[in-house]
């Protein structure tokens, strides 16, 4: 039988949610981080270049992350679980409305905090492809987001209501109280924030972010160029 495979880019913030939904529940896959200017290996799979593709055992391809974490205990039925009794749909669908509510400025946010990856940053041909990427979605350069990250961040902060998450996580560690689904999305989606000069996440989300990580046994630093302090 042959293992699971995940394709992913580690700037990429929706594999890195499938990297933590595996560690955690101890899959053993094997672990193909992508070139980001590898063309090649989306051609071989008959796919367009988009990550996370994970492969099952059966050989059929996944790509959705919030569907793979949705069935996450159905696929890896073996415990620990991520879903089973742990997060209904209701309050699953609750995790992805905020995450919708959040995504235009989130991505604001990361556009330039993803230059911190060496996947990117260590090939100039890639940090200018990715910076026309950034000028073609936001109308704006890096360096212009970057500059305005801290008003982005203020209406980030009450958008996400992120210190009222930060208080509940640290009382209840997890957002329901025990690993699930939902912290895997936070935790990912979150990270790279870490990233941004000046720009501080309140210190109850820092200890949850580090408390996430070691659950799953995953170095989320794993492909940036500069290590966080």
């Amino acid at each position: 039988m042959r293992e699971p495979v995940l394709y992913h880019f580690y700037s990429d913030t929706q594999s890195q949610r499938l990297r933590l939904a595996l560690g955690y529940k101890k899959i053993n896959y094997r672990d193909r981080p992508v070139a980001w200017d590898d063309d090649e290996v989306f051609f071989e799979l008959g796919l367009a270049r988009k990550v996370p593709v994970l492969v099952l055992e059966s050989g059929k391809l996944q790509t959705d992350s919030c569907e793979i974490l949705d069935k996450i205990d159905e696929l890896f039925p073996q415990p620990p679980f991520l879903v089973n009794n742990i997060i209904d749909q209701a309050a699953w669908k609750a995790v992805l409305s905020w995450r919708e509510k959040i995504e235009a400025l989130l991505s604001r946010l990361l556009a330039p905090a993803l230059l911190n990856y060496a996947e990117i940053a260590d090939h100039p041909h890639n940090v200018e492809a990715y910076k026309r990427q950034i000028q073609q979605q936001f109308n704006m350069s890096a360096e212009a987001l970057a500059s305005d990250r801290y008003a982005a961040y203020e209406q980030f902060a009450q958008i996400s209501h992120i210190h009222a998450l930060g208080k509940h996580l640290s009382k209840n560690r997890f957002y329901m109280g025990q690993m699930s689904i939902a912290d895997v999305l936070i935790t990912a989606d979150l990270y790279p924030l870490q990233c941004l000069d000046g720009v501080s996440l309140p210190i109850d989300i820092l200890y949850y972010l580090a408390r996430v990580e070691k659950m799953c046994e995953v170095d989320l630093q794993q492909g940036f160029r500069v290590k966080l302090s």
